[in-house]
C-alpha cells in the first residue's frame, strides 16, 4: 500500500514534455472585469489593470511593503580606462538603513558616449566579479550557493569565478550598441534560500508585532524586483545614464523578477523575460515542464504563501501569466525561449505573450504581430517581441542581439 502511494506521488510529480498530455484550459478573460461587465476602450483599462495586480499581489508574488526606506550611496571605484581605454567601470553600495545589507552595483558605459546613454539593468547569479574578468570588481560577502566551477564553497565566492560568467552579459557589444550595463548580485539583496524571510533586506520590513507572517507577504521574488528599483532610484542620479530608458532584464528566475519588476515599476521603460518559465512568462494552466506545485515545492521562499494553494490546482487560479505581461502594457515587453529548455515550457511561454496581444491592440500598439510561434531562431518583434532560440537552458549573445534590435526600435 505504501509502495503503491509514493510510486502515485512519484508519477504526480513527474513533469509532463508532452504536448498531447497537456490538458485542456481556460484562461481568465483579460477585457472582462470581474463583475462580467466588458472593458470595451482603452480607459477602461486601469480600473481592469488595477484589479488584475492586486491578484498577483494577494496570489502569487506576495505585496511589496509601502515603507520607504532611506537610501545611502556610497562611490566604491571608478575606472575611466578600462578595456584598453575605451570602458568606464563604475561600482556603487548602496544600503538601506544600518542593519541593511551592502548592495553592490556595477555599471558599464562607453567611454566614448557624449550624451546619457539607455541602459539594460539586471541581476546576476553568481555575483558581480563573474560578469567580467577584473580585479577591481568587489567579490561579494553575502550568501551564495555553492559551485565549484566559479570557486564558491562555503556558501562564499571567491577570486577563482572572476568572469566565470561574462558569456552571459555581452558588456563590449551592448557598449558598441550604445548602451550601458547596470547589474547586482541577486544574493545581496536577498539571498536564495529559505530561512523563513530573516535575511536579505526582509529584516527591515519585518513587524516585530506580528506574531505570523501574512499569507500575502512578499517572497524573494518580490524582493529582488524591489531591488531594482532601487537600482533605478540610483541610476535616476547618474547624469551618464538615460534614466527614462532603462531596459529590465533578467534569466529564469530573474527572468520572472524583471517581469513583477516592469509590472510594478512603471518607470522601466522596456522589460526582457529570458527563459523564465513557470511563475514568469509561461501559462501555469498547461502544467508543462515545471509546475505551480513543483516550483512552491523546490522554492517555497520565491512566491507569498497563498500561491501554495495552487498546488495542482491551477485551474482554479484567478489569473494566468499572460495577464502579468499584459499589465506592462502598452510599454515594449520581449519574451524570449529555447528550444531544449522544455523545464520552462517555450510553447507556454509564447501562449502568454500572444493572449497578452489584446490588451497592446486595445491600447493602440501593434502587439505581437505573430499568429503562430515563429520559427527557430527567427524574432518577431511589434510591441511585443518574442523568439525561441537554438540551445538551452542560458543567456546567449544571439539573445543580447535580439533585445538590442528590439530596444533599438523602441528607446531610440
Amino acid at each position: 500500500m505504501l509502495a503503491n502511494l509514493l510510486l502515485m506521488a512519484y508519477i504526480a510529480t513527474e513533469p509532463n514534455y508532452d504536448e498531447a498530455k497537456v490538458p485542456g484550459y481556460t484562461l481568465p478573460d483579460l477585457l472582462t472585469f470581474a463583475d462580467g461587465q466588458p472593458v470595451a476602450q482603452a480607459s477602461d483599462w486601469p480600473a481592469r489593470r488595477a484589479e488584475i495586480l492586486e491578484l498577483f499581489e494577494t496570489e502569487v508574488y506576495g505585496k511589496t511593503p509601502e515603507i520607504q526606506l532611506p537610501m545611502e550611496v556610497e562611490a566604491f571605484a571608478e575606472v575611466l580606462n578600462a578595456q584598453d581605454g575605451t570602458i568606464v567601470q563604475q561600482q556603487v553600495i548602496l544600503r538601506f538603513g544600518e542593519a541593511s545589507p551592502e548592495v553592490n552595483l556595477l555599471i558599464y558605459r562607453s567611454k566614448a558616449a557624449t550624451q546619457p546613454v539607455p541602459a539594460f539593468l539586471g541581476l546576476n547569479f553568481n555575483g558581480n566579479h563573474t560578469v567580467r574578468a577584473d580585479p577591481g570588481i568587489c567579490i561579494t560577502e553575502a550568501w551564495m550557493r555553492n559551485n565549484a566551477d566559479l570557486g564558491v564553497s562555503d556558501n562564499r565566492a571567491s577570486e577563482q569565478g572572476r568572469g566565470g560568467q561574462a558569456d552571459r552579459w555581452a558588456i563590449e557589444t551592448i557598449l558598441n550598441r550604445g548602451y550601458a550595463l547596470a547589474t547586482i548580485y541577486y544574493g545581496d539583496i536577498d539571498p536564495d534560500f529559505d530561512d523563513g524571510f530573516q535575511n536579505g533586506v526582509h529584516p527591515l520590513f519585518n513587524d516585530p508585532n506580528r506574531e505570523k507572517r501574512a499569507a500575502d507577504a512578499w517572497g524573494s521574488i518580490g524582493t529582488w524586483a524591489w531591488g531594482l528599483s532601487r537600482a533605478l532610484d540610483y541610476l535616476e542620479t547618474d547624469s551618464n545614464i538615460d534614466a527614462s530608458k532603462i531596459a529590465v532584464m533578467g534569466h529564469s528566475r530573474l527572468g520572472k523578477t524583471s517581469l513583477w519588476a516592469g509590472t510594478q515599476d512603471p518607470r522601466f521603460a522596456l522589460v526582457i523575460s529570458n527563459n523564465s518559465g513557470c511563475g514568469g512568462a509561461a501559462l501555469s494552466r498547461r502544467r508543462f515542464g515545471e509546475t505551480v506545485g513543483r516550483i512552491n515545492r523546490s522554492f517555497p521562499h520565491w512566491f507569498c504563501h497563498n500561491f501554495n494553494r495552487y498546488n495542482g490546482k491551477e485551474d482554479q487560479l484567478p489569473i494566468d501569466q499572460h495577464q502579468l505581461i499584459a499589465l506592462i502594457a502598452p510599454r515594449p515587453v520581449y519574451v524570449a525561449s529555447a528550444v531544449e529548455d522544455l523545464w520552462a515550457d517555450p510553447k507556454g511561454e509564447f501562449l502568454a505573450a500572444k493572449h497578452a496581444d489584446s490588451v497592446y491592440r486595445l491600447l493602440g500598439t501593434d502587439g505581437l504581430p505573430a499568429n503562430q510561434m515563429p520559427d527557430l531562431d527567427q524574432a518577431v518583434m511589434g510591441q511585443i517581441g518574442y523568439h525561441v532560440r537554438s540551445g538551452g537552458h542560458n543567456v546567449t549573445l544571439y539573445d543580447w542581439e535580439r533585445y538590442l534590435d528590439f530596444a533599438d526600435r523602441h528607446l531610440r
